[in-house]
């Protein structure tokens, strides 16, 4: 069972602003969730409903799961303390 990693164009913008060497390393992340979207170390976040978090250095990747329809929904990419606002 696969999933279907989703990429908004506004989260696409918030990706090429990544320095490099961060990029090379949260692409993984999100390559990993078509085979597993919760994997070891992710979180779902109190306070909000339906969102997973899962860290990256001091960057952190938010998303949903939409089990019925098999697909995962990048909301946001960024530092740690900017991520939540």
């Amino acid at each position: 069972m696969s999933y279907r990693v989703s990429i908004p164009g506004r989260v696409q913008k918030q990706i090429d602003k990544l320095p490099r060497n961060i990029w090379l390393r949260v692409r993984p992340v999100i390559d990993q969730l078509e085979n597993n979207p919760r994997p070891h170390g992710a979180k779902k976040l109190s306070g909000f409903p339906d969102i997973w978090r899962i860290r990256v250095g001091d960057y952190r990747l938010l998303y949903t799961i939409e089990d019925d329809r098999l697909i995962v929904l990048v909301i946001r990419i960024g530092h740690r303390r900017e991520i939540y606002r």
